[in-house]
């Protein structure tokens, strides 16, 4: 279940700029992510990037269970190694906007991966939450083929001290940590509005991501603060 805090009062909505959906492949127990760890941390700062931080879990094993570590985001991140034809998964990686993927800390690969992103058409999402619940609506666009509409809540901050492993004895920043990622519907390129599950716990921020079943390149993004 996607989880948001809703008050009693009407929000007006959110208009969605263009994003650019920045995914970070990371691990606590990577000691060669922390400089990918800080570079996100910078690209979460921007208002034309949705920043990612997804946590994966296979270095568990060598010293240290990463805190937000999940099967599912390391599944997401072999469905992409699957789609660029890599035939491995690796920390740090980003993948920038579904179309690229680059080791994280090579900050001009990721620069231009996030310049061309700027190219590509876009749906328009609107973002709103009222007492009913939170709500995406999605414009209509020709040509997208098929596509899936995923809700995601994130942190947008946590200080981690690590006490074994590679990165043993330090304090790592992370950015908008992915908590959880779910998958709402299909698309077939129509207006259609998509509720957001509601529960009784909340985190920091939600985001709405358009991504294509085909190419695994992502359409759409808007993000909602869910608490300040």
């Amino acid at each position: 279940m996607i989880l948001c805090f809703l008050g009693v009062m009407a929000v007006q909505p959110v208009a969605a700029r263009e994003l650019t959906v920045v995914e970070l492949y990371t691990s606590q127990g990577c000691s060669s992510c922390p400089p990918a760890d800080a570079f996100l941390n910078e690209l979460a700062k921007r208002d034309d990037v949705l920043a990612l931080s997804f946590h994966v879990d296979y270095w568990d094993y060598i010293g240290w269970k990463d805190t937000f570590a999940s099967p599912a985001n390391t599944e997401r991140q072999r469905a992409y190694a699957r789609r660029f034809g890599i035939g491995y998964v690796y920390t740090p990686q980003m993948v920038v906007h579904g179309a690229a993927q680059m080791t994280g800390s090579n900050r001009p690969a990721v620069l231009n991966g996030i310049a061309q992103a700027k190219t590509m058409p876009a749906v328009q999402i609107e973002l709103r939450r009222d007492a009913s619940g939170v709500h995406a609506t999605l414009s209509p666009k020709k040509d997208t083929g098929p596509a899936s509409v995923y809700a995601v809540l994130f942190d947008r901050e946590h200080a981690t001290n690590i006490r074994r492993g590679e990165n043993g004895g330090r304090q790592i920043k992370y950015s908008n940590v992915v908590r959880k990622l779910e998958r709402l519907t299909g698309w077939n390129g129509k207006a259609m509005t998509v509720a957001l599950p509601v529960g009784e716990q909340a985190n920091d921020a939600c985001a709405v991501i358009v991504q294509s079943d085909e190419t695994g390149m992502i359409l759409g993004a808007a993000t909602l603060a869910l608490r300040n």
